[in-house]
């Protein structure tokens, strides 16, 4: 039976929620709100080496693109908020969306069975395309002009309830859908996000220099970090969560209910992290987003790391890999080196 409008919305929310996700809010197919400041954004450079950005920035620019005669784009949240598990603060230097298991193994599979149920209740002629972060959408946009949350100053998307620790999905489709309304902007006067962040990134309010972001450094860029960037990076090795944690909207998050997304290994220590093989790396992370940066990445955000903790105990675990096959890790295992070998002496000089 094919359902009316009301009817058929309605369903397709109760569908999505019995599929494990956290929200649903369905909206408009237009062209994105924001679009002209994502454009401003691509032309700025702030996009850094994300190519794919650029080479989708007509389909970001209209879902039509995507998905001809598209009129609802139905935004979902996955929570994948852990609390604080045993042994949490091992976990500091992974951004929590990594300790579980690649979300993209998630939520592809349960927008396709939404998209099933919208061809089965609405019709034959209606078509459907599920994205994630991997298709050319703007889905944080869409989503917000959904009602799904609203665009923070740290340019995540926020929800009242569920604070900003939520993957978002979409689904696209040719099927008339009653929208939702969107969510004011609740930041206020606050900036307690674009001040926690160490290296500086946020040019403005909203706007985002990839380039200078510690998860855009451990993931995305593929050479050496820039060297004015490696101190402030601290001790993170993939991602970083700093301008989350800080969020007054995440004090009260829900811990999520999805068993893939807690912590699937026991954390690695850093040293142990430049002992990997190719073989060693695969093993111990396939399945999660810490295949992303490769073995060549992680391992030289694991030497920066180390060089900015500054523990001669590191010193053995750096020095192999300054013999590393990757020229990428050996530099910055040198650079490592470096950085303990000028603190001891600083601290041999204190005692004299």
């Amino acid at each position: 039976m094919i359902l009316a409008r009301a009817a058929l919305t309605a369903a397709v929310k109760d569908r999505a929620l019995a599929l494990g996700f956290d929200r649903v809010a369905v909206g408009p197919a237009d062209p994105p709100d924001h679009g002209r400041a994502f454009q401003a954004w691509l032309d700025a450079g702030y996009a850094g080496e994300m190519k794919y950005l650029e080479r989708g920035r007509a389909e970001r620019l209209d879902p039509g693109r995507l998905l001809p005669g598209v009129r609802s784009v139905i935004a979902v949240a996955l929570n994948y908020y852990q609390g604080d598990p045993p042994g949490a603060g091992a976990w500091a230097p992974v951004a929590r969306y990594a300790w579980g298991r690649d979300y993209h193994d998630l939520m592809r599979p349960r927008l396709e069975r939404v998209c099933e149920f919208i061809h089965d209740a609405g019709g034959p002629a209606v078509r459907t395309r599920a994205a994630v972060d991997t298709s050319a959408a703007l889905e944080r946009d869409l989503a917000a002009r959904a009602g799904l949350g609203w665009v923070g100053k740290n340019t995540n998307l926020l929800h009242p309830e569920l604070g900003s620790w939520f993957f978002i999905g979409l689904v696209l489709t040719t099927a008339d859908l009653e929208w939702d309304e969107p969510l004011p902007d609740r930041c206020g006067t606050c900036r307690a996000c674009l001040d926690a962040c160490p290296t500086e990134a946020f040019v403005a309010s909203y706007v985002l220099d990839a380039r200078r972001c510690v998860s855009y450094l451990t993931i995305e860029h593929r050479g050496p970090i820039p060297a004015d960037l490696r101190e402030p990076m601290g001790e993170w090795v993939f991602g970083c969560d700093l301008c989350q944690t800080v969020c007054p909207w995440n004090r009260k998050a829900p811990v999520t209910r999805e068993p893939a997304l807690m912590p699937v290994t026991e954390p690695v220590p850093l040293a142990s992290l430049l002992k990997m093989t190719d073989q060693d790396f695969r093993a111990r992370f396939s399945g999660t987003p810490l295949t992303r940066p490769k073995r060549r990445g992680l391992l030289r955000n694991a030497a920066v790391a180390l060089g900015n903790r500054k523990d001669p105990a590191a010193v053995p675990a750096l020095t192999r890999a300054r013999s590393d096959p990757e020229p990428l890790v050996r530099e910055h295992a040198a650079w490592a080196l470096a950085r303990i070998a000028g603190e001891e002496m600083v601290s041999h000089a204190g005692k004299d």
